[in-house]
């Protein structure tokens, strides 16, 4: 199988294009991904020596070049992790995020359409189901109440693939899935933020209370319930992947800060963001049931490891908090703004 991956250099990405090429050696990965500033090839060392890879810059809203790229490929499968993903960002600009997580999902769909593309799974979120009270969980039944830019426009682009299922036929399914978490994420989300802040004896910004809950899943086990969706799960079909972990923030932030034998009183609370949603819970129960997946690490297990992951590659975060990175793509690549094709190493 041939799979084109959108946002491949992104957190959930690059941990999706290593397992692939890790574990299915007659399978070819074409990375395709604008490098925005939450991609990073850094993710990805060592893959351009493997012969079944290959890294394209490009945008998803570039109709020309996703269709050359689907083409000249001869792409079997799409998996779209490409998106705008940052809550805090769109609420600073939501522009973008309607831009590249609608019109480009609808550009990717219409194009992957046409090359007769097979199976196309498109990655989304438990966000788009909005808040929960107390008690209760999220399953593929639960009404659509986004609540910020972010999750509208990820709720947007599910009901695309829903529609193109439904009056064209194509082989879509969506994963929706709580929150993230382990090696090469972003250190503007919450645990690498917070294990980057408090090594630099940084205070600990803490949304409100603190007491906002969230579901977490070891990046790898998201990874594994993807690529079993790709190849077992039914077109059409929506499947909720969740880590079986809820906590509250300000205790995950406090296990943190004790792991890293820092002073809690680094934590500080600060104001809350807008439309801050209070609890996400995941009944993954469909993809247990039909697919045979469940989590495999416990969230123990996984955070020890995301912490020794943040401390064993210092040099890694640093790069990105300094925005040193940043500088290395554009020497790489060049100011191409949102239209970029150009293929990187094959």
């Amino acid at each position: 199988m041939r799979i084109l991956v959108t946002g491949g250099a992104g957190f959930i990405g690059a941990n999706y294009v290593r397992m692939v090429l890790g574990q299915q050696a007659d399978e070819r990965v074409v990375n395709y991904d604008l490098l925005t500033y939450a991609g990073n090839l850094a993710n990805l060392a060592g893959c351009d020596d493997d012969p079944r890879y290959r890294f394209v810059r490009g945008d998803v809203r570039d109709r020309a070049a996703l269709r050359a790229l689907l083409a000249g490929e001869r792409i079997d499968a799409v998996v779209h992790f490409a998106a705008e993903s940052h809550v805090d960002r769109s609420v600073e600009g939501p522009e973008v995020f309607v831009s590249t997580n609608v019109l480009g999902t609808e550009i990717l769909l219409e194009e992957a359409r046409a090359a007769g593309v097979a199976r196309f799974v498109m990655v989304s979120t438990d966000e788009v189901y909005g808040s929960l009270g107390d008690t209760g969980l999220f399953t593929e039944d639960t009404p659509l109440a986004p609540n910020s830019p972010y999750a509208a426009s990820k709720a947007a682009a599910d009901l695309l693939c829903r529609a193109f299922h439904h009056t064209f036929g194509f082989p879509v399914m969506v994963t929706r899935c709580s929150n993230n978490y382990g090696a090469y994420q972003f250190p503007e989300k919450l645990i690498p933020l917070m294990i980057a802040n408090a090594l630099e004896d940084r205070p600990l910004p803490v949304y409100g209370d603190g007491r906002n809950v969230r579901d977490w899943l070891w990046v790898g086990d998201h990874c594994r319930a993807v690529d079993a969706v790709l190849r077992r799960g039914e077109p059409g079909r929506v499947y909720n992947v969740g880590g079986c972990n809820e906590m509250a923030n300000i205790d995950l932030v406090t296990l943190l800060v004790d792991r890293l034998g820092r002073s809690r009183d680094l934590i500080t609370f600060v104001a809350d963001r807008p439309g801050h949603d209070r609890r996400y819970a995941i009944d993954a129960a469909r993809i247990m049931r039909e697919l045979g997946w469940a989590p495999s690490v416990t969230f123990a297990e996984g955070l020890a490891r995301t912490v020794d992951w943040y401390l064993e590659n210092r040099a890694w975060w640093e790069t990105i908090r300094s925005g040193e990175y940043r500088a290395y793509y554009e020497r790489m690549y060049g100011r191409r703004g949102g239209s970029g094709g150009g293929a990187g190493p094959a």
